[in-house]
């Protein structure tokens, strides 16, 4: 089985050995490839509609893994117990929903030793929401494919943060609600070692600021909303920029 260039780099970072859970498995490439070639021994695939679930399953019978992949309609981590995993995979959905099925399952992610994630919106917001959690990033990637940039985490316990008072829960904060660094939007890890494919990101990022400051400029002076909309472009370009500019001075040290 032939897998996309994302779905090759999750499989990469999962830690052989590892029990696998895919949570949103859609067909079940990941777990299917990942048992066919003994990377893990056994997976759990699970996924909240029918249609991709049963796809899934004519994947995993037509590889013959019907004896290590069992494959489980569930609504996040509904379907599972605590322990029958050790890694999480949580991929291709918004930061927002897997926040909620982290949230809802507690209990099964604090069984987990890994997890892989790979958010495709509000990834500020994800990143300090693992924090709030008390688990650390420990190894990012970004991949491109078909257009579309997509960043995958790898995180484990934050065992320092584990002693700490946990924070009441305020809601759910807006991402931009306190200006972020370059390293909790674009990664500490991808900053360092100047990404070539973050880098390709961040031009497309201050391409499209750019566009958008022009439109909003021939608008400011029509609408209150254009003037503040320009204001927070204007500091996310700033953000960009300041991102970028780890590339631009080559006799920089990496960010410690």
């Amino acid at each position: 089985m032939q897998l996309s260039l994302r779905l090759f780099a999750i499989a990469n970072m999962v830690t052989p050995g590892n029990r696998l859970v895919d949570v949103g498995c859609d067909h079940g490439y990941l777990p299917v490839w990942l048992v066919g070639n003994g990377i893990v021994p056994s997976a759990i695939a699970m996924d909240i509609r029918p249609g991709p679930l049963s796809r899934a399953r004519e994947n995993v019978a037509a590889c013959g893994l019907e004896g290590k992949i069992a494959l489980r309609l569930s609504d996040g981590m509904e379907g599972l117990a605590p322990g029958e995993g050790d890694t999480l995979v949580i991929a291709g959905m918004g930061g927002p929903l897997m926040e909620r099925i982290l949230t809802e399952g507690k209990e099964q992610r604090e069984s987990f030793s890994e997890m892989i994630l790979s958010p495709q919106s509000d990834v500020i917001h994800f990143r300090r929401f693992l924090r709030e959690i008390r688990w650390e990033i420990r190894e990012e990637q970004m991949v491109e494919e078909d257009g579309k940039f997509y960043i995958l985490l790898k995180a484990g316990r934050d065992e320092k943060a584990l002693n700490e008072k946990e924070p009441e829960d305020k809601g759910r904060e807006e991402p931009w609600a306190s200006c972020p660094t370059p390293e909790e939007w674009f990664g500490r890890e991808l900053l360092n070692r100047r990404d070539p494919v973050l880098l390709r990101y961040l031009q497309k990022e201050e391409r499209i600021r750019l566009e958008i400051l022009s439109a909003l400029e021939a608008a400011a002076g029509k609408s209150a909303l254009a003037g503040a909309r320009m204001s927070q472009v204007e500091t996310e370009l700033q953000v960009i920029r300041a991102a970028l500019g780890r590339y631009e001075d080559r006799d920089t040290d990496p960010v410690s």
